[in-house]
């Protein structure tokens, strides 16, 4: 009986550790400092929100690609300093007037945490902003600046479905691999026939 007490408690503290490994890295991002003082003060926050706020354990797909979840921060790192640079020169700019929509997004997925990166992701680069989250539909709106027509709308909407695509790449489930891969080939399909 102590074994498999002991067994589940360990279990249930491997199955929170990214999330207690997120919530220090989101503490030291929150302060702007990568310094031992930051990582010791954002373990004391974790243990104190993890314990306090119980909340329910994240289910994590098991599936995590070292290489895909690489491609994924070079190229937000590479959105996150392109997007700065357009918002800077929209801001300088005297003859620029973005124009603002706000996207929905559908997603493939049906699962909290992807939806809660995809997010955050969105978020992050600079020239959008998540407004409101549907979780019962799958839907994301954006505010999204220099978006104005229909064209220009619809090209937001896919990067943001691509976000999702490499989040689930790098850290999805088989079967949300496999819902994306469907998604990308009626994509396709749909694109040929709209073409022919």
């Amino acid at each position: 009986m102590g074994t498999d007490i002991r067994r589940s408690a360990l279990t249930g503290i491997w199955r929170q550790l990214p999330f207690f490994l997120w919530l220090i890295a989101l503490w030291m991002l929150l302060w702007g400092q990568f310094t031992v003082l930051a990582f010791l003060t954002g373990v004391v926050v974790a243990v104190f929100v993890t314990s306090v706020f119980r909340l329910p354990p994240v289910e994590l797909s098991g599936r995590l690609n070292p290489w895909w979840l690489l491609v994924f921060l070079l190229q937000f790192l590479g959105a996150v300093v392109k997007g700065s640079l357009v918002v800077a020169w929209q801001v300088v700019s005297p003859r620029s007037q973005p124009g603002v929509s706000v996207v929905a997004v559908p997603l493939v997925t049906d699962d909290d945490l992807i939806m809660a990166h995809v997010g955050v992701t969105a978020s992050l680069i600079p020239g959008s902003l998540v407004l409101e989250t549907d979780r019962d539909r799958r839907i994301l709106y954006l505010h999204v600046l220099g978006a104005s027509t229909d064209a220009e709308v619809e090209a937001q909407r896919r990067l943001v479905q691509r976000w999702e695509a490499r989040l689930v790449r790098a850290v999805g489930s088989r079967a949300q691999l496999g819902a994306i891969r469907a998604s990308q080939a009626d994509v396709r399909t749909s694109g040929k026939g709209e073409r022919s």
